[in-house]
C-alpha cells in the first residue's frame, strides 16, 4: 500500500454511517474492520520511519554530542503530515480496496 500517494484527508471528515455499513450490514463489523486495517497501517508507517531515521543514528556514548540532523527533522515533519492510519484505513474502506471476509459465515457454510 502506497500511503503516500492516497487521497484520504489528512483532517476529520464527517461521514454518513450508513454509507460504511453498506457493505457489511453491521456498522461494528465495518468499525472492527477499518480498526484491524488501520493497525496494519500504522505498523507499516512505523517501520518505514524506523528504517529512514535508523540512518541517521549515532551510536555515540557521550550525551554531550547531540545534534539536530535538518534531514531526520524534515523526515520526521512529513510523517507527522501524512493522514492517520485510521483516516486511510477508513478512505481504503470506502474506495473498495480491503480485502476481509467474515470467518463465522464461511464456517456455517461449511456445516450445511
Amino acid at each position: 500500500m502506497d500511503y503516500k500517494k492516497s487521497k484520504a484527508p489528512s483532517n476529520t471528515v464527517t461521514r454518513n454511517i450508513m454509507d460504511l455499513c453498506d457493505e457489511t450490514g453491521n456498522i461494528y463489523e465495518s468499525v472492527a474492520i477499518i480498526s484491524k486495517r488501520a493497525n496494519q497501517i500504522s505498523v507499516e508507517i512505523k517501520q518505514d520511519l524506523s528504517k529512514k531515521l535508523a540512518e541517521f543514528a549515532s551510536y555515540n556514548d557521550s550525551l554531550e554530542e547531540v545534534f539536530e540532523n535538518r534531514e531526520q527533522i524534515e523526515i520526521s515533519r512529513y510523517y507527522e503530515k501524512l493522514p492517520k492510519p485510521t483516516l486511510l484505513a477508513t478512505q481504503e474502506f470506502i474506495d473498495g480496496n480491503i480485502y476481509w471476509r467474515d470467518g463465522q459465515k464461511d464456517n456455517l457454510k461449511d456445516m450445511q
